[in-house]
């Protein structure tokens, strides 16, 4: 059984559920882009040994919502994710980050590299490449975008079910029981049934995209241990090229292909997933593809 917490940051507090005892490898969990915290409900119970701290962030789950207009920077989650674990008093802990919560996990990596032992990723590791030419235009339509979401209205669902059904049929494809469990975190009680709680300005594209220069520059700056886990039917289906980025970081990167989908690790395949990072966060030498041959 997981324990919920509140951490209270300037402005803003952040839910979170917490598995596991003081003493154990302390690993802060990320979730990914309109996800939150119960991605890590099938997962974080088969690590023994681990204390596990998974965040709501900013605008999402059970978590408040960032103060101003604009939209939500991954740089700004970095901030405020060593805010918690200055209050858990972690000096020094693994990060574990799934899709948008990878992609934050490793530029805080590479942001205070002393900080942190291991970075665990799945279906995650940089967000999309940006050339600079891009920016003026990229900055134009972030603009326009927030513009509108704030005359959107929310969608309202008569009961939960319609709510998980309805995050089962997005992006990356859910079975019904993972869909319901981001739901359950993942709505509030409004009239006539039940609205996502997480904040609209998540869904307006970013101000500013990073290059690939600031990409490796992050990348290279962090030491810690990393390794990364990719469902088959998930990112290298929809991203063909993905593998092959991967190749260029052969000395700093060990990575695995499992069967499943881009939420692999809250599916049927949560054990291999679990297999795998037990490993990693045990330090064992063990090469991942050989893992599973």
């Amino acid at each position: 059984m997981s324990h919920e917490r509140i951490f209270t940051l300037p402005g803003m507090t952040l839910a979170a559920q917490e598995w596991g005892e003081p003493g154990g490898e302390p690993i802060l969990a990320l979730h990914g882009w309109l996800d939150n915290s119960a991605t890590f409900n099938a997962l974080a119970p088969l690590l023994p040994g681990t204390h596990i701290v998974a965040l709501d962030l900013a605008g999402h789950g059970r978590s408040g919502h960032r103060a101003g207009v604009g939209p939500y920077n991954i740089w700004e989650d970095v901030s405020e994710l060593f805010e918690v674990a200055d209050q858990l008093g972690w000096d020094r802990f693994s990060l574990l980050g799934h899709s948008r919560g990878g992609i934050i996990g490793m530029i805080a990596a590479g942001t205070f590299p002393e900080r942190i032992t291991r970075l665990a990723l799945i279906e995650a590791l940089w967000p999309e490449v940006h050339q600079p030419q891009a920016a003026p235009r990229q900055l134009a339509r972030s603009i326009l975008e927030m513009s509108a979401l704030r005359n959107k209205p929310l969608s309202v669902y008569r009961d939960l079910t319609r709510a998980a059904k309805a995050r089962a049929r997005g992006m990356f494809p859910l079975s019904i029981d993972a869909a319901r469990a981001l739901t359950e975190r993942g709505t509030k009680a409004v009239d006539g049934g039940y609205s996502w709680s997480t904040d609209q300005r998540l869904l307006a594209p970013s101000a500013v995209k990073l290059t690939e220069d600031y990409i490796e520059a992050f990348l290279t700056s962090a030491t810690a241990d990393m390794a990364m886990i990719l469902g088959r039917d998930g990112i290298p289906r929809l991203f063909s090229h993905y593998r092959e980025a991967l190749q260029r970081f052969p000395d700093r990167l060990n990575w695995i292909e499992l069967p499943g989908g881009h939420h692999l690790h809250l599916e049927s395949q949560a054990p291999q997933v679990a297999e795998c990072l037990r490993r990693f966060f045990n330090g064992q030498a063990l090469g991942w593809n050989e893992l599973h041959q």
